[in-house]
């Protein structure tokens, strides 16, 4: 299912009709001319602020004869990171208006390699680029290639396919969050040993696997006395995670710790008050409403944070780079992490 973002393109005659002045006016104010009155400057440059416009850039994008076409591939499913990302791209309308682009997104199951394959392969050459939170498998990887060699630009987003032809990777570093979540785990379980439990979406999914390696890295250098069980793969969904995890607690007594590396993060904590295991540490990724309120009643220890915004429009803002032919400012579209609990919630 594909659902266009898409707005009316904005011209200096809007700007002029919700500033409640004439269309000279306006032109009087870009140009820094006098004649106007302090108050009347104000109204038109808070009209232009609110709708994102750049004059100089939407006279440039009116000049081609047609609006640039962009896809984000995104999982279905009630993923609260992936709905946040997809929520700033509709508030990006004015944006992207302004510079004649399109942006639909495409739900699919990128759990499922050649249903996702099937997914880009069905996009052909209809889109100027295309962002897909990837699945790392040669099914997926070809079907990227073959899309790249059709002249489509590529770029991941939260999870890579680096063995492929995409042309860029928006995203934070996942090894070094996992490394991260696992310095948590450790120093927040403190001087007490035994197990600890991951739940993953996918093991196929690099983000996720990225953020394992990361965190085991940390667990055997770092933190001898615990012991890391094998991981179980929830498909970032709420019952699965739920139902795997009571297995696990059933099987295991001992258990101090526990990192969720994606969703299903209801399934997660459902699983832990179920089984009276509040004296768990659970240090999990994202700051949604869910997490923000178990974070609040200390269900949840720490949340590895990284901004959905930030990331949507850096995929955005990446894919017209790469279709204009322009440098990617890298500094720019670099995706931080920050380490969010109870006491600093944003």
């Amino acid at each position: 299912m594909a659902d266009t973002l898409t707005a009316t393109v904005l011209t200096l005659k809007d700007i002029a009709r919700e500033a409640g002045v004439s269309l000279a006016t306006v032109d009087r104010v870009l140009h820094n001319r006098p004649g106007v009155r302090p108050n009347t400057v104000r109204r038109v440059r808070e009209a232009i602020e609110r709708n994102s416009f750049q004059p100089h850039v939407a006279a440039a994008e009116l000049a081609r004869s047609r609006v640039r076409r962009f896809a984000f591939v995104m999982p279905s499913g009630p993923n609260p990171f992936m709905q946040q990302i997809e929520a700033y791209l509709g508030e990006m309308s004015a944006w992207l208006s302004a510079r004649r682009l399109s942006v639909e997104t495409v739900a699919t199951d990128v759990f499922d390699p050649s249903v996702l394959a099937a997914s880009l392969e069905a996009l052909s050459a209809d889109y100027d680029g295309i962002a897909v939170v990837a699945l790392d498998h040669p099914g997926v990887r070809a079907a990227i290639n073959d899309l790249v060699d059709a002249g489509t630009k590529i770029v991941t987003l939260v999870s890579d396919v680096p063995s492929s032809r995409r042309h860029h990777y928006v995203g934070i570093d996942n090894i070094a969050a996992g490394r991260t979540a696992g310095a948590l785990v450790g120093r927040l379980v403190g001087g007490r040993s035994g197990k600890v439990a991951i739940v993953a979406g996918s093991l196929g999914l690099r983000d996720h696997a990225e953020r394992i390696f990361g965190f085991n890295q940390v667990m055997a250098s770092e933190f001898p006395g615990l012991t890391v069980l094998p991981v179980l793969e929830g498909r970032d969904e709420d019952e699965r995670s739920e139902q795997l995890l009571a297995r696990l607690f059933g099987r295991h007594a001992d258990i101090v710790g526990l990192y969720n590396v994606g969703a299903g993060t209801q399934g997660v904590a459902n699983a832990l008050g179920k089984a009276g295991r509040d004296k768990v540490v659970f240090v999990g990724h994202d700051v949604t409403a869910l997490t923000r309120r178990l974070l609040l009643q200390g269900v949840m220890d720490a949340a590895i944070s990284q901004n959905p915004g930030h990331e949507a429009r850096a995929a955005v803002r990446v894919l017209l780079a790469l279709a204009r032919g322009e440098p990617i400012l890298r500094e720019q579209e670099k995706i931080r992490i920050d380490i969010v609990m109870r006491d600093n919630l944003p």
